[in-house]
Formats: C-alpha cells, structure tokens, sequence
C-alpha cells in the first residue's frame, strides 16, 4: 500500500485542504483486503462549505473541536481511493496530527492485511465410490438386467 497526501493553503484567509490516495499493491488486491476507516484527531472545521476563514470567526474565534476526519483505504475492487478533506485555518500552518493519522490508517490496515494473509489456501476433492454392502445387493438385479439385454 501506498499512502500519499499532501496540504496547500494560499496565502491569506483561505482554510488548508488536505488530498490524500491510497493505491494497493496487486498482493494485496489478491488478498481481497476490505477497506478499512479510521477515526482521526484531525478537527473538521465548523461551517465547513467555507473555502475561507475570517478573522474572529469560526476556528479563529473561541472554538474547540467536536467533530473529526476519518481516513479510509479502497477495498480490494477498486484498489485505489483519493479523498480532499478541509482543515482548520491555523496561524502556525501546523497539522502534526495529519502524520500521525496516517500512521495509524496504515497500522489498522496491516492488521487487517495480516489477517487476510493467516486465511490459507484450499484446494479440497473427494471421491467415493460404492460399499462392498451396496454391491452385494444390486449385483442380482444388475445382471439380471444384462441378461435381458443379452438376448434381445
């Protein structure tokens, strides 16, 4: 798996937005790995249509998070997911959880790969044939059969 993200803010009051893909690896599509979601610590903004944040307004107010981004891989189908998700306006320009996030998208996801990978391969067959007991009773009545077609 491969995970690739980056954050662009203009300069000005514009909010930062975060692209993120996840591209599997074919190993890991041939392990029919399900897509797997985190929850992270990295805030959404409140009114998050707005592309901008004003002084003294929302996050540049007195505000304290309450709800926050999830990540996610593609499924094994797809194989590949890219999202854009908007971020806080911060005066610093620093996401430190944003690392931290995909740190942790790419550890749930090992596990569930690990998991996949412990489910071995089968390849099962069988074959039975007739008891010496079912034999026994359909012998007469098989060659009384072949009798009767003997002298047709």
């Amino acid at each position: 798996m491969r995970i690739t993200w980056n954050i662009t803010k203009p300069r000005g009051n514009h909010r930062p937005v975060l692209r993120y893909e996840v591209v599997l690896e074919d190993y890991e599509k041939a392990l029919a790995v399900p897509a797997v979601r985190v929850d992270t610590a990295i805030p959404k903004p409140p009114d998050p249509g707005w592309t901008h944040c004003w002084p003294g307004r929302n996050e540049r107010g007195d505000w304290t998070a309450t709800e926050f981004h999830q990540l996610m891989t593609p499924s094994h189908k797809t194989g590949e997911h890219a999202e854009t998700l908007k971020l806080p306006w911060r005066a610093d320009n620093a996401y430190p959880e944003v690392e931290r996030a995909f740190v942790d998208l790419r550890a749930a996801f090992e596990d569930v790969l690990a998991t996949s990978c412990a489910s071995g391969p089968m390849d099962e067959r069988g074959e039975l044939e007739s008891t010496t007991r079912a034999r026994r009773h359909l012998a007469p009545a098989v060659l009384a059969g072949r009798f009767l077609q003997a002298v047709k």
